[in-house]
C-alpha cells in the first residue's frame, strides 16, 4: 500500500467497496427470494394440515390409530416428497411418522411456532425440522380433535430434505452465475471509478504537486510568482483548492518575510555606512588636532596647546558617546536585554532626571517645568529604561532649545496607562526630517540631515519593549513635542 499512488489506492478502494455491494446485494436478494417463496408455499398449503386432520380418521376410540397414520404418511410422501407429516400429542412429542428408521434427529417439536401459525402471525413462520434440528422450515399444522378436545396436532414440514437437496444445488448454480455477474459489473464500475478519480481527484493533487516541485527547483523567483497568483473565477472549493490556496498563503507570507528581509539587510548596511562615517570623523579630527601636537609641540603657544587638547577631548568623549550608543542599540534590538518590570512612581524618576539637569539649563537659562495631574498610580516598567527613555528626550530638547526656553514635562493617566508628553521652546523639526525621526540614519539617502540619530532609536527601541511607542505630535507652535505611554 505505501507504494501505491493515490489513483491505484482510490480505484483499489472503490473497487473492494463494489465487490462489498455486490456480495451484499446478491446475498439479500437470495434471501429475500427464499424468503419470500416460503412465504408463497406457507399461505398455499396453510389449510393442507387442516384437510387432512378433516378428512382421514387418524384417532381410533381416542387413541391413535397407526395404520391409519403410516397408509396417509405413504400417500402423501408418494404424491409430494418435499412433504413431510408428523403426528404430535398435546407436548409436541412425535408419536406418529413415515420417517425411514434412523433419520428422525429429535423427537419432540416446539410447539410455540404451531401456536402463533394458527393465531394468524405473519408468514412466513419457521419451525422444527425433525430430520435436521440445525435449520428451520416453513410449516402447517392443524389441531386434532375429539368432542372439542385437542389431542393433538398435524405437523406438516412443507419443505423437506428433498427439496433442501434440490434448492441448494440451483442456489450454488445461482450464486455462481451471480458471482460472475457481479465481477463483472465490479470490473465495469471499477474502471468508471478509476476514470473519475484520476479526473477529478488525482489531477488537481498531480498539478500541485508539480507546482510545489517548481518552488523547490525555482527557488525565490517561483515563490514570488506564486504569491502573485490569484485563483481564477468560478475555482472549484474543494479540499485540493483548499491545500493550494494554503500553499499561496504561505508564499505570500515567505514574500513578505524575504522582503522584510531585504529590507532589514539594506538598514543594516547603511546603518553600517552610516556609523563608519559617524566615527571616521571625530576620529579623523581627533587624529588631526593630536598629530597638529605632536609635530608642532614646540612652537605652540600654552593657549593654543590647551584648545588643541579640549577640541581633542571633546572628540573623544563625541566617540565614545556614539560607541555607548551604538553598543546599547545593538543589545536592545538582539534582544539581550529584557525589561525588568517593576512598580515604582514615574512622578518621583521625573522630578529626578529634572535634578540631573538642573545645572545644564541653569548654565542656558533653560526653565524645567513639570505638569503632573493629581492621583498618578505607579507605574509597571523597567525603571532604569524609562530613566533611559527621560535622559535621552531631555537631552535633545536642552540642546535644541535656545537661550531662555521652556522645557515641559505632562503627565496624566488615560486607559490604565500613564501619557507622558514634553515638548520644548526650540525651533521645531523640519517636516522633511519627521519621517526618518525615528529610524536608522542613512548617508546613502538624499537627506544627509540628522534629526534624531541614535538616541531616539533607543528611546523608540525601550518603548517597544514595553508594548509602547512614541510619536510626534504637531503642534501650532514652534519647537518639538513628543508623547508616549507608561503600562500602569
Amino acid at each position: 500500500m505505501k507504494n501505491l499512488t493515490l489513483a491505484q489506492r482510490l480505484t483499489l478502494v472503490f473497487t473492494l467497496l463494489l465487490i462489498a455491494c455486490c456480495a451484499l446485494s446478491g446475498y439479500m436478494q437470495v434471501r429475500s427470494s427464499n424468503q419470500y417463496s416460503q412465504a408463497v408455499i406457507q399461505r398455499l398449503s396453510a389449510n393442507l394440515a387442516t384437510q387432512i386432520a378433516a378428512n382421514n380418521p387418524l384417532l381410533s376410540q381416542g387413541d391413535w390409530d397407526p395404520k391409519a397414520v403410516h397408509s396417509l404418511f405413504n400417500q402423501l410422501m408418494a404424491v409430494n416428497p418435499s412433504v413431510e407429516v408428523y403426528l404430535l400429542d398435546n407436548n409436541g412429542n412425535i408419536v406418529g411418522n413415515a420417517a425411514p428408521a434412523g433419520r428422525l434427529q429429535q423427537q419432540k417439536i416446539d410447539l410455540k411456532p404451531v401456536t402463533a401459525l394458527l393465531q394468524g402471525a405473519k408468514m412466513p413462520v419457521y419451525g422444527d425440522n425433525p430430520r435436521d434440528p440445525q435449520t428451520r422450515q416453513v410449516f402447517s399444522a392443524a389441531p386434532l380433535q375429539v368432542d372439542g378436545v385437542t389431542k393433538g396436532y398435524v405437523y406438516i414440514v412443507l419443505l423437506g430434505d428433498e427439496y433442501t437437496a434440490l434448492t441448494s444445488d440451483a442456489q450454488y448454480q445461482s450464486a455462481i452465475y451471480l458471482a460472475l455477474r457481479s465481477m463483472g459489473l465490479v470490473a465495469l464500475f471499477g474502471l468508471l471509478a478509476g476514470a473519475l478519480a484520476f479526473r477529478w481527484v488525482t489531477r488537481p493533487v498531480r498539478k500541485l504537486t508539480q507546482q510545489i516541485a517548481r518552488l523547490d527547483s525555482g527557488g525565490m523567483a517561483a515563490i514570488q510568482a506564486l504569491a502573485k497568483s490569484e485563483p481564477p473565477a468560478g475555482a472549484p472549493r474543494d479540499e485540493v483548492a483548499q491545500l493550494q490556496l494554503a500553499f499561496v498563503a504561505l508564499a505570500k507570507r515567505i514574500d513578505q518575510q524575504w522582503q522584510s528581509l531585504m529590507v532589514q539587510d539594506q538598514q543594516r548596511r547603511e546603518f553600517i555606512a552610516n556609523i563608519s562615517h559617524d566615527l571616521r570623523t571625530p576620529l579623523t579630527s581627533l587624529h588631526g588636532y593630536l598629530e597638529t601636537l605632536s609635530v608642532k609641540s614646540d612652537h605652540l603657544s600654552n593657549e593654543d596647546r590647551q584648545r588643541y587638547l579640549n577640541i581633542a577631548l571633546t572628540q573623544s568623549k563625541k566617540v565614545g558617546r556614539l560607541a555607548q550608543e551604538l553598543f546599547e542599540l545593538a543589545r536592545l534590538e538582539y534582544g539581550v536585554v529584557k525589561p525588568q518590570k517593576e512598580p515604582f512612581s514615574l512622578c518621583e524618576l521625573v522630578q529626578d532626571v529634572f535634578q540631573k539637569f538642573e545645572l545644564a539649563t541653569e548654565t542656558r537659562g533653560q526653565k524645567l517645568l513639570a505638569d503632573i495631574t493629581p492621583g498618578i498610580p505607579l507605574v509597571n516598567a523597567d525603571l532604569g529604561m524609562i530613566e533611559r527613555v527621560l535622559t535621552n528626550l531631555l537631552d535633545n530638547a536642552i540642546r535644541h532649545t535656545p537661550q531662555g526656553g521652556t522645557i515641559e514635562i505632562k503627565l496624566w493617566k488615560s486607559e490604565g496607562q500613564v501619557m507622558v508628553q514634553l515638548k520644548d521652546s526650540g525651533p521645531g523639526i523640519a517636516a522633511e526630517l519627521k519621517d526618518s525621526l525615528f529610524v536608522r540614519p542613512s548617508i546613502l539617502s538624499a537627506n544627509k540631515h540628522r534629526a534624531g540619530g541614535l538616541g531616539l532609536m533607543i528611546v523608540r527601541r525601550i518603548l517597544q519593549l514595553h508594548g509602547s511607542d512614541i510619536r510626534l505630535i504637531e503642534e501650532p507652535q514652534r519647537g518639538a513635542c513628543f508623547q508616549f505611554s507608561v503600562p500602569v
